[in-house]
């Protein structure tokens, strides 16, 4: 049995696989392979490791439906045609739980960074442009006692929220599509429609999956809203937002500001309004880059391969429908 990786990731995931009998190939040139080329490479192995963002849509999964797992470096599986592996009969496993923390942290960080518009007042130091005390210039707002707003309250919002509540003793309230009995009995959170979560957030943050149901569900009419004093912040999917209308929201003072680590498209362009508000924090994409995150990231990429060669349900498995 052989396993292809699209991009180098921790050895501990490598090792894991390789101690099993395994042989593992990986792609380690910094551009990512093209589809065509992905799927001639897959048609010589037997299982795939994808990390970063390739699209496995029903045309790879129709010419590689020999594979015996897609494996996905991330939590998210939005890169996936879900319906067409179930159809092939492909497991297809994800990493979630060992980068909650890690995410939650980002999500913490901007939405301070934006409250204080660090980012902005840091780059006056480097444009020399510091020029002394001025008490009424580029004030923030602070946190304590306001409401944090969370869409998506799972495993990433319920860490989001409890940080937010030990810190700043914010009220937590959510909108998702079931309630969490769990975070409301832990954090007190309250179970709100998604018109309310606008109407009453005063930080927003966004850790649900980008679904078709989601997809720019974040736009012009749900900005108008929101309060004029909200924070905005995105640290799941930049599909999630429509960043025209953010930054025409923004501009206009329709919200106060917005904090991001997932943009839409990303990469982001370095000439992008956004990175020049004083009021929007923008980071690319690191919400797991920590070593801890990384390493339970490829150990759980690689249990999913080795439970798929062994002819076990993968540990993670994001369509349990093709054991049925």
């Amino acid at each position: 049995m052989n396993v292809f990786i699209t991009k180098p990731i921790p050895d501990v995931g490598i090792k894991l696989m390789e101690d099993a009998g395994y042989l593992v190939a990986i792609h380690n040139e910094t551009e990512p392979l093209p589809q065509d080329k992905l799927i001639e490479k897959c048609q010589q192995y037997d299982a795939l490791i994808s990390a970063g963002f390739n699209k496995i849509d029903a045309h790879f999964l129709q010419k590689c439906k020999h594979l015996k797992v897609v494996s996905l470096f991330s939590v998210g599986y939005d890169s996936v045609d879900i319906d067409a592996a179930t159809r092939l009969k492909i497991p297809v496993g994800n990493t979630p739980d060992v980068l909650s923390r890690a995410t939650a942290d980002v999500a913490f960080l901007l939405m301070l960074a934006v409250s204080r518009k660090a980012f902005f007042n840091y780059k006056k130091i480097l444009d020399g442009k510091w020029d002394g005390f001025e008490p009424v210039a580029n004030l923030g707002q602070e946190l304590y006692g306001k409401t944090l707003g969370v869409f998506g309250l799972g495993n990433i919002g319920f860490e989001m929220a409890k940080k937010c509540k030990a810190a700043f003793d914010m009220k937590i309230i959510y909108h998702n599509r079931k309630p969490n009995g769990h975070a409301e009995a832990a954090l007190d959170a309250k179970y709100v429609s998604f018109e309310e979560l606008l109407q009453q957030s005063d930080v927003l943050t966004l850790h649900a999956n980008f679904t078709e149901e989601t997809k720019g569900i974040f736009n012009k009419d749900a900005f108008s809203k929101m309060k004029r004093n909200a924070i905005f912040i995105n640290t799941g999917r930049g599909g999630l937002h429509n960043e025209v209308d953010l930054k025409e929201a923004l501009h206009a003072g329709i919200i106060w500001g917005a904090g991001l680590d997932v943009t839409n498209p990303e990469p982001m362009d370095k000439n992008n309004p956004l990175l020049f508000m004083p009021n929007v924090c923008v980071l690319p994409h690191i919400g797991s880059a920590t070593l801890e995150a990384r390493d339970g990231m490829a150990m759980l990429a690689a249990k999913n391969v080795i439970a798929a060669f062994k002819g076990e349900r993968l540990p993670t498995i994001v369509n349990p429908e093709v054991y049925d």
